[in-house]
């Protein structure tokens, strides 16, 4: 079984940013893989192993990113964690929208012809949540977004995705070739069920970290650089950022001596009741 796995490099969003003449700085930066991004390489690779033995029959896990040269970190990241091999499409982010990324996914797709597609349900720069819906829809593929667990059958002719709703949780079962977004409760100990794994085997909570051996051997593992030009795509954004800004700063709040002149203002000033 082939799983392909899209990521993306983000800014590191634990640090804080800054907006520098209309636009956010990111002169200083640190990158990391996308969370969510992470996760689903962490859901592909649960997927094809025992976690108990940690060992893997067969099956490949690819992982490909659309960026710069220095996005090849954030996929080596990714085959340090245990993915198979890497492609690296050349593009700047400022270069690229939505439409752009699924027509080059598409045409990835076309050539590796995996049979399952795991991606995070989002960026977290962006939040844009487009690229899983609008790849699935242009492949007319199925798919089961925002996954909080997954389990592969014997056949792996279907997956079993649960998805968190107001009411609880909602399954679907989808047939591959399939295309599947996950969100953050995937990386739980048992949210991931491939018919391999004992079910009295239980995760760590959260996506692995990688071990120095597995460093080591990303060193070695295939790297393709691909361009846009590759997959017939053109760097023509449909949506540009214009600019960005803060929202103008709170007024400070008032201090009432009772209730009565709390509802007042409330019905008076506020126009909340």
């Amino acid at each position: 079984m082939k799983i392909l796995v899209p990521l993306k490099r983000v800014p590191d969003p634990e640090l804080k940013t800054k907006i520098k003449d209309g636009s956010i700085d990111l002169s200083g930066a640190s990158w990391v893989v996308n969370p969510f991004d992470e996760y689903a390489v962490e859901t592909a690779l649960r997927l094809l192993e025992n976690g108990e033995s940690g060992a893997r029959d067969g099956g490949e896990v690819v992982v490909v990113t659309i960026g710069p040269a220095d996005a090849a970190q954030q996929l080596r990241s990714a085959l340090a964690m245990g993915a198979d091999r890497a492609i690296r499409v050349d593009g700047e982010d400022k270069a690229l929208d939505s439409r752009t990324v699924v027509a080059v996914l598409q045409a990835v797709i076309a050539e590796e012809k995996p049979d399952l597609v795991v991606m995070g349900k989002q960026a977290v720069d962006g939040d844009a949540n487009q690229v899983g819906q609008m790849l699935a829809a242009k492949l007319g593929w199925p798919q089961a977004t925002f996954a909080a667990s997954v389990e592969l059958p014997a056949d792996k002719a279907t997956i079993l995705v649960g998805r968190e709703v107001d009411a609880g949780v909602e399954y679907k079962r989808i047939p591959l070739p399939g295309v599947v977004t996950v969100d953050l409760r995937i990386v739980s100990p048992k949210a991931v069920k491939n018919s391999v794994t004992p079910d009295s085997f239980a995760y760590g909570d959260g996506p692995r970290y990688a071990s120095l051996k597995g460093i080591m051997a990303a060193k070695k593992k295939p790297l393709a650089e691909k361009k846009l030009s590759d997959y017939g795509a053109t760097p023509a954004p449909v949506i540009v950022e214009k600019g960005v800004e803060l929202p103008p700063p709170r007024k400070a709040g008032q201090k009432v001596d009772d209730i009565p002149t709390l509802v007042k203002k409330l019905v008076e000033e506020a126009k909340a009741v």
